[in-house]
């Protein structure tokens, strides 16, 4: 195993929290990972379910060479999977120098992304995931009262060059959409249908829930993506553990 590269004592990052436990949703699910997770966003998803790393943001610095760090101790004990989250971890330069880290640790990446910001960034799995309609906040949103993020989430939330040069640079990809309305499938379709170079066993619906409950109530997606040759997503985690931090 070769030795990251030092970095200045000086270099951080905002980072949410990290964690070890089993990769909850994607091609992966159930693997046991190292997640670490970046603070802030670029959107801001009415059913966002880590608003910590969103509407409410921590500013919590960790050195990257702390990380780099923990991670190692983590890959000793056997987890050899990695997964950068958010928030958008690819609104930060940081998630490079992370990345390029964590690669010369021999771990597997995972860089988890709405697809709105192209990185070139150390990666074995880029996991997109372009927002639908379905994700901006409505009018009545009191973390949103003057409707600021509702016009600015919309003009953000689809970036199609992005998407196309991750689709282009990454062939190990998933692009996961998050539905809870039978009527967002053909928002999925017109959206594919713009994009190129993509295979069906790329695309994933996962339900909109954070209770076992709610995820139970989406059968319809499971046959909808045995129509479309498309994957299931779990939420592997929420049936775990619940919507609970560090998991």
């Amino acid at each position: 195993m070769s030795i990251p590269p030092p970095m200045s004592s000086s270099t951080s990052a905002p980072i949410s929290e990290t964690f070890t436990s089993v990769q909850g949703e994607g091609k992966l699910a159930g693997v046991p990972s190292w997640f670490v997770r970046f603070s802030g966003c670029n959107l801001r998803c009415s059913w966002c379910d880590t608003p910590y790393a969103s509407w409410n943001a921590e500013p919590k610095q960790r050195g990257l060479q702390d990380l780099i760090a923990e991670a190692a101790r983590v890959k000793a004990a056997n987890v050899s999977h990695a997964v950068i989250t958010g928030g958008e971890p690819m609104m930060f330069t940081q998630a490079e120098e992370l990345a390029a880290a964590l690669r010369n640790l021999g771990m597997h990446i995972t860089i988890e992304t709405a697809g709105t910001i192209y990185r070139d960034i150390a990666c074995d799995l880029m996991s997109i995931s372009p927002k639908l309609s379905n994700s901006t906040p409505q009018p009545n949103d009191p973390r949103d009262k003057d409707a600021v993020w509702q016009v600015r989430h919309e003009a953000r939330r689809i970036n199609l060059d992005s998407l196309q040069k991750l689709i282009d640079s990454y062939p190990a990809r998933q692009l996961k959409f998050v539905v809870s309305e039978s009527q967002q499938l053909g928002e999925i379709e017109t959206l594919l249908a713009s994009l190129r170079g993509w295979q069906q066993d790329d695309v994933l619906l996962m339900p909109e829930g954070i209770t076992v409950d709610a995820l139970a109530k989406r059968h319809w997606i499971v046959e909808e993506c045995v129509k479309r040759g498309w994957r299931y997503c779990p939420r592997l985690h929420i049936e775990l553990f619940g919507n609970t931090r560090g998991t």
